[in-house]
Parts: structure tokens; sequence; C-alpha cells
């Protein structure tokens, strides 16, 4: 039995779950808290998308099968409530995804949680201008440098799917940083 099943099987018994919760928290909190954060942008979303995660996972550990790695199934909940969030935050502000986006950078600058430079905010705004789903797939591959097989299962696709998003996003990400 392997290190991950044994941990998933504490997870899963009434009696073990809360303090291996606790282990899975610090051990995923900050890894799940950045990846939430590129996709949301503002930190104090980012906070309230990663609590709504690790409830969904706490509530859901049983429903987990196994078929991937336990922190292919934790990114895909944090994607998952993460483009829930900008969606009910862009309708409720009557804005497209892309509009919200877009404000979302544009408060970066106030956040006092953002420490970068203006490059990094040429950056995000570039990363901001893509379609959704390669923001994702750029994001986990260049920020989070995980394998196109882990994106693939975390985002439900093909690897040959992701690797044609990803160069696309890079084209796009070069011409727009390259642009002005």
């Amino acid at each position: 039995m392997t290190n991950e099943t044994n941990f998933i099987l504490r997870l899963k018994d009434t009696k073990t779950k809360d303090a291996a919760f606790r282990e899975l928290l610090s051990l995923y909190k900050e890894r799940l808290y950045w990846h939430i954060r590129k996709i949301v942008i503002s930190h104090d979303d980012a906070d309230d998308v990663l609590q709504n995660t690790f409830i969904k996972v706490y509530r859901n550990i049983d429903k987990f099968k196994g078929d991937s790695k336990l922190y292919s199934w934790l990114y895909r909940i944090a994607t998952n409530e993460s483009i829930t969030h900008i969606n009910k935050n862009a309708k409720r502000m009557q804005l497209s995804n892309e509009e919200h986006q877009k404000l979302a950078i544009d408060n970066l600058k106030a956040d006092v949680y953002f420490e970068g430079d203006e490059i990094q905010l040429k950056l995000q705004n570039a990363i901001a201008s893509l379609p959704q789903k390669q923001q994702l797939v750029f994001n986990m591959k260049y920020f989070d440098d995980l394998k196109y097989k882990e994106i693939a299962q975390i985002l439900e696709t093909s690897e040959g799917a992701l690797k044609a998003s990803y160069h696309i996003a890079v084209k796009k990400i070069e011409s727009f940083l390259t642009s002005d």
C-alpha cells in the first residue's frame, strides 16, 4: 500500500479524518492558494475560494475514487471553484468574464498583497487577455510547472489539446508583451 493510498484511507476513516485533513491542509494549502490566486487574481477572493475548496474536499473525500493522484483531484476542485467564483462575480456585477478579469488586474496595483512590478502587471494583463482555458493551461504549465499529463487529468482533456493551447497562449503573451 502506497503512502498516498494510506493517507486517503485515513482521510476517509471517521476516526482519523480530522487529523488527516489537518495534514492535508498543511501539505496543500499554500500551493492551492497560489494556483487559485493566479485564476481569481485578488487575495481576498483567493482566500474565499481556497476555503470553499477545502470544505468541498472535506465533504466529498469519500467520493474520491483514486483514478488520479490526490493533488490532481484537489487542483481540479480548486480550478472549478475558481471558475465558479469568477462566473458568479461577473454575473453579479453584470460583466463578461473577460471584463471581470480585466477589472481584477486593474485592482491588482492597489492590492497590498501584490508585490509585483510593472513587468509582472503587464504579464498579468497578457494572461488575462487569453481565453479562460488558455489562462488555466498557461498558469499550470508555466507557474505551477505541472506536466501535461497532470494538467490533462485536472482539466479532463487530452494532452494534445493542452500542448496546442499552451503553444497558442505563449505566442499571444509574447505578442502582447512586445506590443506598444
